[in-house]
């Protein structure tokens, strides 16, 4: 396993781990139809294949997950309402009796998986498959008659948490409403209503067309997927296509922007981004963020991909190196009736271990007196397994990059250390556990306890610290797994602050189980299973799941628990504890200077000008997320739109700045035309002039450097080994 197989919200142990569960002893149960039902020459229908991997994956599940959840009527209730909600998730197509014929299976599923059976979960989709069908026949006939954009009527795009349609006549206004919303946004826009009608009856024909080539393996891989997020949310199962395309992103380079994208609904969204890849770097596109048109280099014109499969979606993205793509974007967190940005890309090859650690020199002054802070920037945990496996001398690891940084850092003789592990979702354990050693002696960082019950701990046993100086670690929402790991060290230890948003709390480990090795013979490919087979639990004992690592300093928040995070997962494991390990803190940090900081920082914040406007743009994002409805009067739309470009103009300048600067990969920097430098020094000039932009407008990083200032100059002096003046002195 090579850093590049690093994966951003989960751990994967080696297969070899395994092997003392004696999967080889599967075997498929007899099958047993529990309802009757008879599929049609039209019915997309199961194969014995999936039969068969239905049974083992349920065996699995029910045997070796960690939860080890029963497959009962209550796991059976929770599956069908997650397959229901997979096909129809913003409730446009099953109406209220179609939801309510469904609810003959509701105790069912649970034996359906055990035998082998399908019934339902076919018979499901094929329902799905019709109604979807009369969707796309009555969107054809609605756009052969004309809009009336002055009536006033509202629309409600997100209707998750609406009630379901009583009838097909309820679905018409829903879906004419939904088709209105498109081509009065497009009238705003300048198109002419001929071409907006003929592009949108493009797209749903073309929605049609890639619907039609739904095949029997995609209907078995999302009933799975909606069996398996039921016992856990990161519990998978791939079908031979899905695994094969996982594989290689997880072993492989690629030509393109860097981005892992699936289909949600009729959108094409980002699941994660490639650290060191354009996407990555252009610091504009986030997963759940959703493409929904791409061009080709800065003069040819967009193509919708609406309801595409992402596989000819990745056709369009994807693309020789030094070629530019340019995408439409609608955010993942965007409000209500939100304007797309466009965001411009040149693609790469793309190379994993591009994500590395990086380090800068901040420096900040108060009060008359100049402080120097080293700034580390991890985006994952990676290393070379295969390098370490060998012997190689300096095999490439985020734990030999930090320590080389921090020595040079000493050299420099720094005032402080910022680790900054904000959106870094993790990576390998080892590197988690050899980096919180740089930091501290010898002594345990992280407790594991498998499925079985066996607790273990992960220990650095060097006793040499490599900086002892005041440290602080930078986390926010993103941060998970093994960042999690790291700063709940230094937390226990007392060894540093940790400053920013609450993280992920995602504190489990999965395992990858080729469903080849034990299901032999098969006329096709029988596909992956990754499952959760171990929890991390802090040295003090409680479990990083769900609850994460709380700063000690916590700075204001855009996103809540429940809308990203562990903690967003109906299904996501508990949080609980276990016993303590022994541990000796260093105390460098008392509560008495935690209490005496935060008191510091709550000041600041009716005082310092960046804190106040962040505070602002939070509270003005929140109330806009509390719009669920858009206007459908061409006047008021014109106003909405209006308000909704004037917010992106501000949030494309904030991006703009600094953002050329801040590649991984070393690559050079994009200057605005204006501002082309024409020899070395200016650029390097200009460079460090835009990092310092950069840094100016990140008000998380600017209040950390106060905040470690506090911490130096202004706390008693109990509880801090290394501080300004001592170091003078030496």
């Amino acid at each position: 396993m090579k850093n590049k197989m690093t994966k951003y919200l989960f751990l994967l142990l080696p297969i070899s781990l395994l092997a003392f569960f004696g999967l080889k002893s599967f075997s498929h149960t007899s099958e047993k139809q529990t309802v009757a039902y008879t599929f049609t020459a039209d019915d997309l229908q199961p194969t014995a294949t999936q039969k068969k991997v239905e049974s083992m994956v349920a065996e699995i599940l029910s045997s070796y997950h960690f939860r080890k959840v029963p497959l009962n009527d209550s796991l059976s209730s929770k599956i069908l309402d997650n397959y229901i909600k997979e096909l129809d998730f913003n409730k446009m197509n099953f109406t209220a009796q179609d939801v309510e014929g469904f609810d003959k299976f509701r105790f069912e599923l649970d034996d359906q998986l055990k035998a082998g059976d399908l019934t339902a979960a076919y018979q499901i989709y094929n329902i799905y498959r019709k109604r979807a069908k009369e969707r796309f026949a009555f969107v054809t006939t609605l756009l052969n008659k004309p809009m009336d954009f002055k009536t006033d009527e509202i629309y409600t795009p997100d209707r998750e948490k609406a009630s379901w349609a009583k009838s097909s006549t309820d679905l018409d206004d829903i879906w004419r409403k939904a088709v209105k919303s498109n081509l009065l946004d497009w009238k705003i826009s300048g198109k002419a209503d001929s071409v907006s009608v003929k592009d949108l009856t493009e797209r749903y024909k073309r929605s049609e067309k890639y619907f039609d080539k739904t095949k029997s393996e995609d209907v078995f891989q999302q009933f799975m997927n909606s069996f398996t997020e039921s016992v856990d949310p990161h519990t998978t199962y791939f079908i031979p296509k899905t695994a094969s395309t996982f594989n290689q992103e997880m072993s492989q380079s690629f030509e393109g922007i860097g981005a892992t994208l699936r289909n949600e609904g009729d959108y094409v969204q980002i699941v994660d981004l490639i650290v060191g890849g354009p996407a990555y770097r252009s610091k504009q596109l986030n997963p759940k963020d959703r493409i929904v048109a791409v061009a080709q280099g800065d003069d040819k014109p967009y193509q919708d991909i609406v309801g595409w499969f992402t596989d000819d979606a990745v056709k369009l993205i994807k693309g020789p190196k030094n070629t530019i793509v340019r995408l439409k974007i609608l955010s993942g967190d965007a409000p209500t009736g939100s304007v797309p940005k466009e965001v411009r890309l040149v693609r790469e090859k793309i190379k994993l271990e591009e994500g590395t650690a990086k380090k800068e020199i901040l420096n900040f002054s108060r009060d008359g007196k100049d402080y120097k802070y080293g700034l580390i920037t991890i985006p994952l945990f990676y290393r070379d397994f295969e390098g370490a496996k060998s012997g190689e001398q300096g095999f490439k690891s985020t734990t030999a990059d930090v320590k080389r940084y921090l020595t040079e850092l000493k050299a420099e003789k720094v005032d402080g250390v910022i680790v900054d592990l904000r959106n870094n979702g993790g990576g390998s354990l080892t590197e988690a556990v050899n980096l919180t050693g740089l930091f501290i002696p010898q002594g345990p960082v992280v407790q594991r306890k498998q499925s079985d019950g066996e607790i273990t701990a992960e220990y650095d046993r060097d006793p040499s610290v490599t900086y002892d100086g005041p440290v602080s670690v930078l986390v926010n929402r993103f941060s998970a797994s093994a960042s999690e790991i790291f700063a709940g060290a230094i937390q226990d230890y007392k060894r540093g602050l940790i400053i920013g948003e609450q993280t992920y709390g995602k504190g489990t480990v999965q395992s990858l189980i080729d469903l080849e090795r034990f299901l032999k013979g098969e006329p096709e490919g029988v596909g992956q299973l990754k499952i959760t087979m171990e929890k991390f639990y802090r040295i003090t004992g409680s479990s990083t799941q769900h609850k994460g690592v709380t700063p000690d300093i916590e700075l204001p928040s855009t996103f809540s628990a429940s809308e990203f995070g562990e903690s967003s997962q109906p299904s996501a494991l508990p949080w609980d504890m276990i016993a303590s390990t022994k541990y000796t803190p260093s105390n460098n940090i008392t509560e008495k200077e935690i209490v005496f900081l935060r008191g510091k920082y709550q000041g600041r914040l009716k005082t310092e000008t960046d804190l106040k406007k962040l505070l602002t743009e939070i509270e003005n994002y929140k109330k806009a997320k509390e719009k669920k409805s858009i206007s459908l009067q061409e006047d008021k739309r014109r106003k909405e739109i209006d308000e909704q470009k004037k917010k992106n103009i501000v949030e494309s300048a904030d991006e703009l700045v600094g953002s050329e600067f801040s590649s991984p990969s070393g690559a050079k920097p994009a200057l605005p035309k204006e501002k082309v430098a024409t020899d070395s020094i200016s650029i390097a000039i200009a460079k460090i002039k835009a990092l310092k932009e950069k840094h100016e407008k990140d008000p998380f990083l600017k209040e950390t450097e106060r905040i470690l200032t506090d911490l130096i100059s202004n706390t008693p002096s109990t509880g801090v080994k290394v501080s300004r003046v001592e170091k003078k002195k030496e």
